[in-house]
């Protein structure tokens, strides 16, 4: 590889750290073409940017990002690494453990997740269980909306219980007020007869 195109090797994972929230690094030593192949398609599909780079320019790449000191995972770079990049902080991870139930690889070497380093396979777990935003925020919300919803149902149920009371208060008076006519109506009816 010529110096330049390494500067332009290096830009290119620059372009893809720059402003990464989640960034793993992986070992797909071992996988075949077609394992390979299949792996980077389901990484599309779940939005999972892979490349396949060279230890010592990932490292030269991560150097020069500002904000971030990627010193951590420099240990783990070592035989063959695939950076991998998404917006989900678990998709990686669970890419992963999916497809390790057909094989021994892809191993976790390091991630960067939510402004926290794993280092090591033994990480995987714990990296799969994290939640993502999205689901998150649907916690939070549904957090939110449940003392919403007991005030609603306790309102509908007090309405509903007053028009209950309400009902039965109005239904013996109905029954009174036919009662009370009818002694009157036979009282008249005896006054005729006396007559």
């Amino acid at each position: 590889m010529t110096k330049d195109q390494k500067v332009v090797a290096i830009q290119e994972i620059k372009d893809l750290l720059q402003d990464a929230k989640v960034v793993y690094v992986a070992d797909l030593d071992g996988l075949n073409a077609a394992k390979s192949s299949d792996f980077r398609r389901q990484a599309f599909k779940q939005n999972i940017k892979v490349k396949v780079v060279k230890n010592t320019l990932l490292q030269k790449a991560m150097e020069q990002i500002d904000g971030v000191d990627f010193s951590e995972m420099f240990g783990t770079f070592k035989g063959n690494s695939a950076l991998m990049v998404a917006d989900t902080a678990n998709a990686p991870a669970k890419l992963i453990k999916d497809f390790r139930k057909k094989d021994e690889k892809p191993a976790l070497k390091s991630a960067f997740v939510q402004e926290t380093f794993y280092v090591g396979d033994n990480n995987l777990d714990a990296l799969v269980s994290i939640k993502s935003r999205e689901e998150m925020i649907g916690e939070i919300i549904g957090l939110l909306q449940s003392p919403i919803q007991r005030v609603v149902s306790a309102l509908q149920n007090k309405s509903e219980t007053a028009e209950t009371a309400t009902e039965e208060v109005a239904a013996p008076a109905v029954e009174e007020t036919p009662a009370t006519e009818a002694p009157e109506a036979a009282a008249e009816g005896e006054a005729p007869a006396a007559e």
